[in-house]
């Protein structure tokens, strides 16, 4: 057990900071941004502009709604910045992984893993992507109402466990799917409060986090004894991580920075895609037309067959119906990065401590960047529109040395799975249901997707 530091906090250095809103008492602007995430995000932005100035407990904070302050973060300062100090709390569930990690252990660890998310690796799971999905819609029938949030969770949960273990979790799938839900609500509940409880203290959630996380550990480190004494290449993601060497150590991973990576591809690999894919689904059946123009591509494509990797180049509009929905509903609605030196952002100076949070939402239905933001427009992306705007404009997956390194399977996998759904059904909302949106690890429904499901 960790004996807690006790930490000044820091301090902005310059005496005139950027606009924000007025603080309120010790909570400062949190208790107003936990109430209305998304609400107050675009509200400072449209107030007070490019650099918002706001503190969360003692925590100084900017909010950065510019393409060019993010780039000035991600890319130009990046080794200024570490993760934000709610996300390193995250370091009890995901450990030294891609996500959290820093500095030159980082590094290494991105350069060993980097082989097994290479394109012509990851064009592998195109297959097992499809039939998982053709599997899931034996489950449909014509008519029938659908948590379409909780089959998509389920069916992302079973592509990542066979694409990093090449197995299926079997009689763990319900209790590990239990215990990531725990995760996530852990989550929320954490970046609500003002106070940062140390994980030590036994408080109702801190037992449920641990609890939860011992669950997942029994299944990792299983798999992970297992695989290394077949000693065997099954052509998953964990064949190429045990097969990783260090070029100058000649050293592999060791059991615990194999756990974390696999419980980091865990839980990023399936929730973000399920939560694009429901979005993607809730859109379509507001924009019927937008609807009528997939089927007819996926008609067109696939006729009676289902999709494969082949496929991908021919539908363009299956494409940009996902970047349309990346856009709208970005999974990492709001990146945070944590300053380690004094830096300059937007004309000001700031020194060590200042939490930087750049607000994808917001920028990604910024007016200056895109014609009528809040509406949904697939066809926006055919006539190049990407290489137009700003390169921050649109970054749904982060961006620098630290972007997502999962990308090009989320995309694949994203728009493989649409295509195979929208050749068999159509989907609509179920009558009386409301979805709203829940800013949590990702944006998510907030209770769950009920949809209508009809046989085309």
């Amino acid at each position: 057990m960790s004996t807690p530091v006790a930490v000044s906090p820091p301090r902005i250095t310059r005496a005139a900071r950027p606009p924000g809103p007025p603080r309120r008492g010790l909570a400062g602007n949190l208790r107003e941004f936990s109430a209305d995430r998304l609400g107050s995000l675009d509200r400072w932005a449209r107030e007070y502009g490019d650099l918002v100035s706001a503190r969360f407990g003692p925590m100084p904070i900017l909010f950065a709604n510019h393409p060019d302050l993010v780039e000035e973060v991600l890319v130009r300062q990046n080794r200024k910045f570490i993760k934000h100090y709610r996300l390193r709390q995250a370091k009890l569930t995901l450990g030294q992984g891609l996500l959290t990690s820093e500095g030159d252990f980082w590094r290494q660890q991105r350069k060993l893993a980097q082989p097994a998310f290479h394109r012509d690796r990851i064009a592998g799971y195109a297959d097992l992507m499809v039939g998982f999905t053709d599997r899931l819609l034996a489950e449909w029938s014509d008519g029938q109402a659908r948590d379409l949030q909780a089959d998509l969770m389920r069916l992302t949960l079973e592509i990542v466990t066979k694409a990093l273990f090449g197995a299926e979790l079997g009689g763990d799938a319900a209790e590990v799917r239990e215990a990531m839900e725990t995760l996530m609500h852990s989550f929320l509940a954490t970046t609500s409060s003002p106070v940062i409880v140390p994980r030590w203290i036994p408080t109702p959630n801190n037992l449920r986090v641990k609890a939860a996380i011992r669950r997942l550990d029994r299944v990792l480190f299983r798999i992970i004894t297992r695989r290394r004494e077949e000693n065997q290449d099954r052509g998953d993601l964990l064949s190429m991580l045990l097969a990783a060497r260090d070029d100058e150590s000649g050293r592999g991973m060791t059991d615990r920075q194999l756990r974390d990576e696999c419980m980091t591809l865990f839980l990023a690999g399936h929730e973000t895609t399920a939560s694009t894919l429901a979005w993607a689904w809730s859109l379509l059946a507001q924009h019927l037309e937008a609807e009528a123009r997939l089927h007819e591509e996926v008609d067109a494509v696939l006729g009676e067959r289902l999709p494969t990797l082949a496929d991908l180049p021919k539908l363009a509009f299956a494409d940009h119906l996902i970047t349309e929905t990346l856009r709208l509903y970005p999974p990492g609605w709001m990146l945070g990065r944590e300053s380690i030196a004094p830096f300059e952002l937007g004309g000001y100076r700031f020194g060590k401590g200042v939490t930087v949070f750049m607000t994808t939402y917001v920028i990604h239905r910024d007016p200056r960047w895109y014609d009528d933001p809040e509406a949904f427009r697939p066809e926006r992306w055919a006539d190049g529109l990407l290489q137009r705007i700003p390169r921050y404009a649109y970054f749904p997956f982060g961006g620098g040395p630290r972007i997502c390194i999962g990308n090009n399977f989320a995309l694949m996998e994203a728009t493989l799975v649409l295509a195979t759904i929208a050749r068999k059904y159509r989907l609509s909302p179920a009558p009386g249901a409301t979805v709203e949106v829940l800013p949590s690890m990702t944006l998510r429904p907030s209770h769950g997707m009920p949809m209508i499901v009809s046989q085309r």
